[in-house]
């Protein structure tokens, strides 16, 4: 009786791992409709060729309305000079970093493009704050803050304590 169990178990097991086995046909099949859409996609791209070029977009920066000198937004924090000739009443900030490299990477990206930027520390916020300009007057801080937008989308002004 366990001789007729173990031949059995023993034919199931044949039976079980080749019929598992792949059959060449199967392979030549997938081949071929590879080859198939192999061409077909040839054929659309040739199509593709005919087809007339546009020109690209050209991208204008970004400017805002907020002409309202009035009605700008200022933030007013306790600030230290870490570099630079130091604040005037109202400066364009840039960039905000909790790390000192970072700001002094963007400081020197500003100088290379001819704005004398300068770097101040919010001690209460832990954060370097990177300024691109700073004047007296509110109006002019506002056109600064605008013109620099296009660039540098979260510019803001700072008042500087």
């Amino acid at each position: 009786m366990k001789k007729m169990m173990l031949v059995c178990a023993g034919l199931c097991m044949v039976l079980a791992f080749s019929s598992c086995k792949s059959k060449e046909s199967a392979y030549r099949k997938a081949y071929e409709k590879a080859k198939a859409q192999e061409a077909e996609n040839a054929m659309i791209q040739n199509n593709d060729e005919n087809v007339a070029v546009v020109a690209p977009v050209q991208t204008v920066p970004a400017t805002t309305t907020s002409s309202n000198v009035a009605n700008a937004n200022v933030r007013s924090e306790n600030v230290s000079v870490v570099s630079g000739a130091g604040l005037k009443d109202y400066s364009v900030v840039v960039g905000s970093f909790s790390l000192k490299a970072n700001a002094e990477g963007l400081q020197q990206t500003l100088r290379n493009a001819g704005y004398d930027a300068q770097i101040v520390y919010n001690a209460g916020m832990n954060m370097y704050r990177v300024v691109a300009t700073t004047f007296v007057n509110k109006a002019d801080a506002v056109r600064s803050r605008d013109q620099l937008q296009g660039t540098y989308k979260g510019a803001w002004l700072l008042y500087a304590k």
